[in-house]
């Protein structure tokens, strides 16, 4: 019921918090809206032996790493001396699924 006749499933910030609470109550260290100098990585993830920086599209037909390659997020993590992994998970908001899940690794 908690999806009845409301437009929560077209947001973002919907499927981006669901996705940190379920992280956070891992108690692993990330950064939620991880400011650049280019924009804002929705979600960054760092361990002992790699960097995870996800983007989070609804309704953005497949676009959520190429976001993270044309703001070239990584460069931010770069230098650290571990991996760094580009996530793009896009969802559609009439499914309420995921529709795209595509990633690659950077250095």
């Amino acid at each position: 019921n908690n999806y009845v006749n409301n437009t929560i499933s077209s947001y973002e910030g919907y499927y981006a918090s669901v996705i940190y609470a379920y992280l956070a109550s891992l108690g692993l260290d990330l950064t939620a809206e991880d400011v650049t100098s280019k924009g804002r990585i929705d979600l960054s993830l760092r361990l002992d032996n790699a960097i995870y920086l996800i983007e989070f599209k609804v309704d953005g037909g497949g676009k959520a790493l190429e976001q993270i390659r044309q703001r070239n997020y990584q460069q931010k993590y770069q230098g650290q001396g571990k991996p760094i992994y580009l996530i793009g998970i896009d969802f559609d908001s009439a499914e309420r699924n995921l529709t795209a899940f595509d990633w690659e690794q950077m250095g």
